[in-house]
């Protein structure tokens, strides 16, 4: 079998957004390895539409229950990953991502004093499930004489969160906390070196192919040689096909075709279906990459039909209801106009809310 012409949609079966799972938040994140989560309400989303009738509610009660994370395991930026996985990807990663920091700590005079120093405070801040809000965090610093002051403050959480100290807790109320990452899932694993690189690159080209080695290394953080190691491991689980001189990986079993009607999705901001790949271009126009990455490190939410990118989207939420704004990069027809109000209904129901669509 061809993927040439069926890469936006095996990548919809793949990542469970065309066939949501039966499963809890913690299979999905397990299957995706992790979720960027830097945006967290659109997060939850990203959980949510790849399961089936979940509500926000859910996704939240996964974390409080601990089954899932939210930590900073890959590219130095927000993640949701699996519990059970959580302690083998910093292991991984974060020593990489730590090296990659050195001239920013230099930058904000942050030196390995200060850390180990920071280190020792959260450490009996924390100590016995207590979990404080990163307003508290920073008094515990600035009480000790240490500066949060110019983005000091998130880059020491940062830090000792890479280095498995601490992880996010529940939240309490809006405010998200802070709390030891060996006491808040002390079963995490840990693996061997080359086994962590494998399973890595398993998780990735299973659920994220078809996917090329610079996919790869873009969304894990790893070198180049690393990654390329990784998948040499992993191969035995995987299909390849060579496309227009790239070699694409994906998982040995393939989804079956849909039924040729209209598909659209509401994607939340850094969705892994944009964010997951170096190489956009096989769900996305190149003449639509600025309306959906203007720069900054953003990436809007979008509304996908059919695979392709063809739109960016944003909600209000208003008393009572969640107000949808679309904006098309072209103009639809009548079946995909169809399938999208169908996309925007499933997410008022996500929230529990009915939904408003504004149409400009």
């Amino acid at each position: 079998m061809t993927i040439t012409a069926d890469i936006a949609h095996l990548r919809l079966s793949n990542q469970l957004v065309a066939s949501p799972s039966s499963g809890s938040p913690g299979d999905v994140v397990g299957w995706l390895g992790a979720v960027q989560a830097q945006d967290y309400l659109g997060a939850l989303w990203a959980i949510g539409l790849r399961l089936q009738n979940a509500v926000e509610a859910d996704v939240e009660q996964a974390l409080a229950d601990r089954s899932i994370v939210r930590t900073w395991p890959l590219r130095g930026t927000l993640h949701f990953v699996a519990a059970a996985d959580v302690r083998w990807m910093l292991d991984l990663i974060g020593p990489r991502m730590i090296a990659r920091s050195a001239g920013r700590f230099r930058e904000l005079e942050l030196d390995a004093a200060t850390f180990a120093r920071a280190r020792e405070l959260f450490s009996n801040a924390l100590q016995g499930g207590r979990q404080l809000t990163r307003d508290a965090m920073y008094q515990v610093l600035e009480s000790a004489g240490i500066s949060t002051a110019g983005q000091r403050g998130i880059w020491i959480l940062g830090r000792l969160a890479q280095e498995g100290l601490i992880c996010f807790g529940a939240r309490e109320g809006k405010q998200h906390t802070f709390v030891l990452l060996e006491e808040w899932v002390p079963q995490a694993k840990t693996m061997e070196r080359d086994q962590a690189l494998a399973e890595l690159a398993r998780r990735y080209f299973t659920s994220h192919g078809p996917a090329a080695l610079p996919d790869f290394v873009w969304w894990s953080g790893l070198a180049t040689s690393e990654a390329r190691a990784a998948l040499e491991i992993a191969r035995p689980y995987l299909l390849q096909e060579v496309i227009t001189g790239e070699t694409y990986w994906f998982p040995s079993s393939i989804p079956a075709a849909s039924d040729g009607s209209p598909t659209a999705y509401l994607l939340p901001a850094f969705d892994e279906y944009l964010v997951g790949y170096k190489d956009r271009r096989a769900v996305l126009d190149p003449r639509y990459v600025k309306l959906t990455n203007a720069g900054g490190g953003m990436l809007n939410p979008t509304i996908v039909i059919d695979g392709q990118v063809r739109g960016a989207w944003k909600r209000t939420l208003k008393k009572g209801a969640v107000v949808i704004t679309p904006g098309w990069f072209a103009k639809l027809n009548k079946a995909d106009m169809s399938a999208f109000n169908m996309s925007a209904l499933r997410y008022g129901e996500f929230l529990g809310l009915p939904v408003l669509l504004i149409q400009v």
